[in-house]
């Protein structure tokens, strides 16, 4: 995924389709659901929904129960974010999606901890990490 998007980001997409104060982040979330709608067979996806203590980005929860399901959350780095990199950007959404208890909606619908991934996107204008636990 992350070479596809790398990919997209470099030949295909400008710094400006991201600008503006929270239009990076939702840019790329749009991108993303257009990416992935095709697995609509095979999985539930849904965006912007609450669960646990906060609302995750993107939710894709399997329609059959031997699959993964997938937590995804975006994270567009900023002049305010005090020159992290993308990499500490992907870890502090992490972080997030476990102190939010996001995964608390397919804990209650019987997914297992360990069939449970948790995606954070990081952007910078064309750059972006992905990075999984």
């Amino acid at each position: 995924m992350t070479d596809t998007l790398s990919e997209i980001c470099e030949s295909m997409i400008s710094t400006f389709d991201g600008s503006g104060k929270a239009a990076p982040e939702n840019f790329y979330h749009g991108l993303v659901i257009g990416l992935i709608v095709e697995l609509r067979d095979r999985y539930e996806i849904k965006s912007n929904r609450e669960s646990g203590l906060g609302r995750y980005d993107v939710m894709l929860r399997p329609k059959d129960k031997k699959d993964n399901a997938i937590i995804i959350e975006f994270k567009s780095k900023r002049r305010i974010d005090n020159g992290r990199t993308l990499e500490e950007l992907c870890d502090m959404v992490l972080k997030q999606i476990e102190d939010k208890k996001y995964e608390t909606e397919l804990l209650t619908a019987g997914f297992s901890k360990e069939k449970i991934i948790k995606l954070a996107f990081a952007f910078k204008g064309k750059e972006l990490l992905i990075k999984k636990r």
